[in-house]
């Protein structure tokens, strides 16, 4: 972990204008500056940046905070690689917390493993632009893909000769460890022992991390011998795995979040050839079925994917389950059919960008009409193949988690198969039912099940309004937590200082009340005991938090809401001038909640037919009700016709 100080020499270091000025253009506006979002696809400058206040904050998508969260999300890195970005950036050496020996040896190892895999990918890159073989075989085989010059060495595309030992040798020779060559993938070991190289006459196509790290290679054969593997890729290792890495994403992380969409394709030389080629929202699977982690990764980055097939109909029916899996996720999907004959690499070498992309505008469609359509033609007119198409799809409307989209889908769907859309709303719900009786409690007695279910709906309600006034009492700690409240008399008379995370603190203690969220009540915790201690505002200290996930979370709650506008309204009257008032309303309103949802779990408990039976439980649960029933009605007494809301 990285020590504090030196996150705070960082932090005093970094200019934040300095910083974002490597990857927008920014005009000056007043006191602040001004330029093109580089989150989204910006058309006029939204994107304002406050070197008073040292942050950012775009008004049209919403994206912002201090200087380590826009690094954080322009190179997708986490909270430690961003400091380490910055650190590099502002001369700053990075010291960390003491690691144990066991943490060392894990940190030296995948580390040494890293350093190993960048002195190969260069070691492949010299061999394809100096060597004979490398020019002759290497160079010679992506020219002939159309490759040019500037393409390779963005892809750093590499060559191995065919001497089967020949990196080993070199490898050794500067001094690399024998073990790292093999946990890589590098080199394998036979049984006599020979150190063997893995790509030996291959041209080769190093695997990046999303934050830019070489974490693997794959190497294609140039000879046409059936008994060999055309691709071979490097292993699972401590520092790889296969299932939750792209091909092309660390590449094409910017134009996918800047378009709000990814192209998904099979191959390494279909991403290279659709870069070539100006389309660089692209990645690829590399030839592998789509995995959780693979969806989960692309998901940071956007909600909509395009799926590009050649005309293999059957290599489509096989990847079909990946779709769903991408469905599953929440995720908007469309596909694209090229022509028969023609690979997304095939079709970048016959097509100007401008035609490409016109092509894919013209013929992506939605995944079930596309789905449907595609298994219609098998089916034909054969009444139970039919019904089975019609299952298939309601199958993969079924995984779709938000109600609207499956129900914007069961239209579609039954007008495609000329059905009735009760009939498909009928098997959808049926398939979520059994899902659910599958996975959850068994169903509840008919004579309540209704009434549960009314109850449930309310809980739920009520659970989300408890969020929504937790949210916004931890944003105000965040935010003020280390600020002066009140003096207040303790226990003896005496009259003490109070910060408003105090104040919180103990009120919670005296009405035996805490936060739902275990992070929310470390905050809380720390606001009372470390935030005075550090020197520093609550916002500071939370901001600049070794944990990404507070320090995160900090950035989010804790951007500044009025200090980017150019304007304020008359008569604004900022939050830190009116904690008096605005921190017990919003405790009065998280607990006004809280009352609520224990309310409705009491109305619950009553339906239950064990209850019921129970004369003393039920008349003991009848008393607690209506005990709160009473503190209920003082507290909305209270709220009167009061809304508190966020700007």
């Amino acid at each position: 972990m990285i020590d504090r100080n030196t996150i705070q020499r960082i932090m005093d270091a970094a200019d934040i204008v300095d910083v974002v000025k490597e990857f927008v253009t920014l005009r000056k506006a007043g006191v602040n500056y001004k330029g093109l979002c580089p989150f989204h696809d910006d058309k006029t400058p939204s994107f304002t940046v406050s070197p008073s206040k040292q942050l950012c904050k775009c008004f049209s998508c919403g994206k912002g905070g201090n200087v380590v969260h826009f690094i954080m999300e322009h190179e997708q890195m986490s909270y430690p690689e961003a400091i380490r970005w910055l650190g590099k950036k502002y001369g700053i050496e990075i010291e960390e917390k003491e690691l144990t020996d066991d943490e060392k040896r894990s940190a030296t190892e995948r580390e040494s493993m890293f350093v190993l895999n960048e002195w190969a990918r260069d070691y492949f890159s010299n061999l394809l632009r100096n060597h004979v073989d490398g020019v002759a075989v290497g160079m010679a085989y992506f020219r002939q893909r159309g490759f040019r010059d500037d393409i390779i060495r963005k892809f750093q595309l590499g060559f191995c000769l065919p001497e089967k030992d020949a990196l080993a040798k070199a490898a050794v020779a500067k001094g690399f460890n024998q073990e790292y060559l093999v946990k890589t993938g590098l080199c394998f070991r036979t049984d006599d022992g020979r150190l063997l190289d893995r790509y030996h006459g291959r041209v080769i196509f190093p695997v990046h991390t999303v934050s830019g790290k070489v974490v693997a290679f794959g190497g294609r054969i140039l000879s046409s011998e059936k008994k060999v593997a055309k691709y071979v890729n490097s292993p699972e290792s401590e520092i790889y795995s296969k299932s939750h890495e792209l091909y092309g994403l660390y590449l094409a992380k910017h134009a996918i979040v800047k378009q709000n969409r990814c192209y998904l394709v099979e191959g390494y030389t279909d991403v290279i050839s659709m870069h070539q080629n100006g389309i660089e929202n692209v990645v690829s699977s590399s030839g592998t079925s789509l995995t959780e982690g693979q969806i989960r990764l692309l998901h940071r980055f956007t909600d909509n994917i395009t799926v590009l097939y050649d005309g293999d109909s059957a290599g489509i029916k096989a990847s079909l389950r990946g779709i769903d899996m991408l469905l599953s996720e929440g995720m908007n999907i469309k596909v694209l059919l090229l022509p028969d004959g023609d690979d997304p690499d095939s079709f970048a070498r016959k097509h100007s960008a401008e035609e490409y992309q016109a092509y894919i505008d013209a013929n992506q469609v939605d995944f079930i009409k596309f789905k449907t359509n595609l298994l219609l033609g098998d089916a034909g007119d054969d009444p139970i193949k039919r019904a089975e198409l019609l299952q298939d799809v309601v199958n993969s409307i079924a995984v779709i988690p938000q109600g609207i989209v499956r129900q914007m889908y069961v239209r579609e769907c039954a007008h495609l198969l000329s059905v009735s859309e009760q009939l498909v709303a009928s098997e959808v719900n049926k398939v979520l039912r059994n899902r659910r009786e599958g996975q959850g409690p068994k169903e509840e007695p008919k004579s309540t099940a209704g009434q549960n279910e009314a109850v449930r709906t309310m809980i739920q309600a009520a659970g989300d309004e408890s969020k929504k006034e937790e949210d916004l009492l931890i944003e105000a700690i965040i935010r003020y937590g280390a600020n002066f409240f009140a003096s207040l008399p303790d226990e003896n008379g005496n009259e003490s200082d109070v910060t408003v995370a105090q104040y919180v603190a103990a009120d919670f203690a005296a009405d035996n009340v805490r936060f739902s969220s275990s992070l929310y009540r470390r905050i809380l915790e720390e606001a009372c005991e470390k935030c005075m201690a550090e020197g520093m505002s609550s916002l500071q200290y939370f901001m600049m938090h070794p944990e990404a996930e507070i320090s995160s979370l900090a950035a989010r709650f804790g951007a500044d809401r009025y200090v980017l506008c150019q304007s304020q309204q008359q008569g604004f009257v900022p939050d830190e001038e009116r904690l008096l008032d605005l921190i017990p309303r919003l405790i009065h309103d998280f607990k006004y909640r809280l009352i609520r949802e224990e309310m409705i779990d009491l109305l619950q408990q009553l339906s239950r037919p064990e209850v019921m039976a129970d004369t003393d439980r039920y008349l003991e649960i009848m008393l607690r009700y209506k005990d709160l029933s009473e503190v209920e009605r003082q507290f909305a007494q209270a709220l009167g016709d009061r809304v508190l809301t966020t700007v």
